[in-house]
């Protein structure tokens, strides 16, 4: 086959995929600074709850071929579970909307990135 040659050949000198044999110089478009506020473009992350109590209770109702009866505890630990979730969830996102930071959390939302930048502004 005749593009073997060329496929299999050495990159010439011209070439821009040989290795660049001179370090590239540093070109600072923009100033390497940190804003002094954070956008909530990301804060949209959703995570998946109760994934152990759904599996259980999903393959109670495979064993059971679907007969809630026989499944109750494994329905109200899920449900127990989602209930939970939901007001952990309802407590975090009310504490996000009014900007409180809670010492230990993980997971910042923007409002409560600003108020800690408003605490400690970045350095000039």
């Amino acid at each position: 086959m005749r593009l073997n040659t060329i496929f299999y050949t050495a990159p010439s000198s011209k070439s821009a995929r040989r290795p660049q044999r001179e370090p590239i110089p540093f070109q600072m478009l923009l100033p390497l600074r940190l804003k002094k506020a954070v956008s909530g473009k990301g804060d949209k992350l959703k995570e998946a709850a109760c994934m152990q109590e759904m599996a259980v209770m999903f393959a109670c109702f495979k064993k059971a071929e679907f007969d809630q009866e026989q499944c109750l505890k494994e329905v109200s630990a899920f449900q127990s579970c989602f209930k939970d979730y939901n007001e952990r969830s309802k407590l975090q996102r009310d504490q996000g909307k009014k900007g409180i930071l809670v010492p230990g959390e993980k997971s910042l939302t923007h409002r409560q990135l600003n108020q800690l930048l408003k605490s400690f502004p970045p350095g000039q």
